[in-house]
């Protein structure tokens, strides 16, 4: 165990793990087929594709590499613009800098912490290339005015799902609406194989340049079809294939998605239940869920009226051995975002928003205990601080 986690007896993550990650590992060394593209790879891409009604779906090395996959894919180049919001991890802003595109950030909306849609339309200008939205806490943005703002200008839309498999948008995946999808499976995800992310492929016409692209420049997926008689480099490319491997360790996960989902979702609400009654007086803001969104429980957050309280309430739990932490520092604010950004318009309650929040241990198979725990001790800290 990381020598930091023995401060707590409540971790904020624990890496999903159903029982059946190590059988599944070995019968990939069976199969003799751990690199990429095995057989369960092959039942992960299927699976998605299913479930999700997406065109294609293709594991990847990571979210990172999915979204790097998905810049190259919109034919960003030098002088393009990006509009994302500053909220995020860097990695959404990595791809489009990778790719050659600056970065328009905006703000966001405070009740979903999401990219403000009424923000957008403002900041595109003649270089505007790609909206790339953020579903933050697996939570949706309002995508029919995004997709909407898309269409009237001609831009493509890449929806950053790292945190939103198994949620949904008026009854559509998140990830299937946009032109392309980008998944996670870090070991902070509801679903894992350590490292690992997929994209998905709404637009048909965009398949076969992926499998080019993922495939190292090569038409080697067409060869494996017997759509040609050898495969060659045709275009370039990179290594995107996640290992046999790691696809087996997520299938585990992925047969029992809905087990995961549904008890994540108690754990959830159980927060929300158990909150409630502070949110309604004014003491805290808790999560909201718009109508027509269903959310997968990705995480639970808090936000406290200021920073320093925000900070105290940290501190208070780390004394009760619970390990709640923060979330993102806003990228338009961190050195390489003022180097590769610009923020459009008013910084109104990007900064202010992060500086409130705070996330609460959340994970796959949490003891009750421990989950009425946290609720104790931030009750506690609630009714003995005047917040």
């Amino acid at each position: 165990m990381n020598e930091a986690y023995k401060t707590y007896d409540i971790l904020f993550n624990v890496p999903p793990f159903t029982g059946n990650e190590f059988k599944y590992m070995q019968e990939a060394v069976d199969n003799q087929k751990i690199c990429g593209d095995g057989p369960f790879t092959k039942k992960c891409d299927e699976w998605m594709e299913k479930r999700f009604g997406a065109k294609k779906a293709m594991l990847t090395t990571s979210g990172s590499s999915a979204l790097d996959m998905a810049a190259l894919l919109c034919g960003i180049e030098p002088g393009d613009e990006v509009i994302l919001p500053s909220y995020t991890f860097s990695s959404t802003a990595n791809a489009f800098v990778l790719a050659g595109a600056g970065l328009v950030f905006v703000d966001i909306r405070p009740d979903t912490m999401n990219m403000d849609e009424t923000k957008i339309e403002e900041a595109i200008t003649d270089k505007t290339k790609v909206i790339c939205v953020v579903h933050y806490a697996g939570v949706a943005c309002d995508m029919d005015a995004i997709m909407s703002i898309a269409a009237r200008h001609g831009l493509m839309v890449v929806e950053d799902a790292a945190q939103a498999v198994m949620s949904t948008y008026k009854g559509r995946a998140l990830g299937t609406i946009g032109d392309f999808g980008c998944f996670s499976f870090h070991e902070t995800k509801n679903y894992s194989m350590g490292e690992g992310g997929a994209i998905l492929i709404n637009n048909e016409k965009y398949i076969e340049r992926a499998e080019i692209l993922r495939e190292k420049g090569t038409n080697r997926s067409k060869f494996y079809r017997g759509q040609v008689a050898k495969y060659n480099w045709v275009d370039f490319g990179d290594s995107y294939l996640q290992s046999d491997l790691n696809a087996a360790y997520l299938w585990a996960q992925l047969e029992r998605a809905d087990e995961i989902n549904n008890n994540r979702l108690e754990t959830w609400n159980s927060y929300m239940d158990a909150f409630k009654s502070y949110a309604d007086s004014g003491k805290i803001t808790l999560p909201a869920v718009p109508d027509g969104c269903v959310h997968n429980a990705h995480m639970f957050y808090i936000k406290f009226a200021d920073l320093e309280t925000r900070q105290n309430y940290i501190a208070f739990m780390k004394q009760n051995r619970i390990m709640c932490v923060f979330h993102y520092v806003p990228l338009h604010s961190a050195p390489a975002g003022l180097k590769f950004g610009r923020f459009n318009g008013t910084d109104e309650y990007t900064t202010a928003e992060s500086d409130r929040l705070v996330r609460l241990p959340m994970y796959y198979n949490m003891d009750k205990k421990d989950t009425e725990k946290v609720i104790e001790k931030t009750i506690e800290f609630l009714e003995e601080h005047d917040v």
